[in-house]
């Protein structure tokens, strides 16, 4: 790859791994620890990420459960959880903080499907976005250094970059609209 459109293929790549982190947020009626990464747990005055307090464990598919090291520091990350938008009830037994994600309704999976497609979207919008950008910045280069066939290659390059990428994108929304849709 040329190095005056790599700029824009790391873009196009950040993009996609971008909508890979969204996409594990959306919670797909199986528990999945990736939910959990926004939050974070006010450890002795200090906000640390709940990963860093305790182990997170799935003993069965629709549980996570949380040990923090510290007992003391159950009510917190209890609190935590509540407080943030996961959207499910922890339990407390005094040891360790439950959290049971309950079965997706066939609406509730419809609204995720749109949702993870609607996120979808957004990402392809933004590589043809970055698309656009590398194509003018490619046009501006014409009368200086680079010939009218070296644009058009690079154009051609940025074009083939950019395909791919959505492509890419296409794989990863069926894959989670699958993941949703599956009872």
């Amino acid at each position: 790859m040329d190095d005056r459109i790599r700029v824009y293929e790391e873009k196009m790549q950040k993009t996609k791994e971008h909508l890979k982190n969204d996409l594990a947020q959306i919670r797909a009626g199986r528990a999945n620890p990736h939910v959990l990464d926004k939050i974070t747990v006010d450890y002795y005055g200090t906000p640390t990420p709940l990963q860093g307090v305790g182990n997170i464990t799935i003993p069965e598919a629709r549980v996570i459960q949380i040990a923090p090291w510290d007992k003391n520091m159950l009510k917190a990350v209890e609190k935590a959880i509540l407080a943030s938008d996961v959207g499910i009830t922890p339990t407390n037994d005094g040891k360790m903080i439950r959290l049971v994600f309950p079965e997706l309704t066939e609406e509730r999976r419809k609204e995720l499907s749109k949702e993870v497609k609607k996120k979808g979207e957004e990402a392809k919008v933004a590589v043809r976005n970055i698309r656009r950008d590398g194509v003018d910045y490619i046009k501006k280069l014409k009368g200086s250094e680079v010939s009218e066939d070296e644009v058009a290659d690079l154009e051609d390059e940025l074009q083939k970059t950019t395909d791919g990428y959505i492509s890419e994108i296409d794989k990863i929304v069926d894959e989670k609209t699958k993941d949703v849709m599956t009872v």
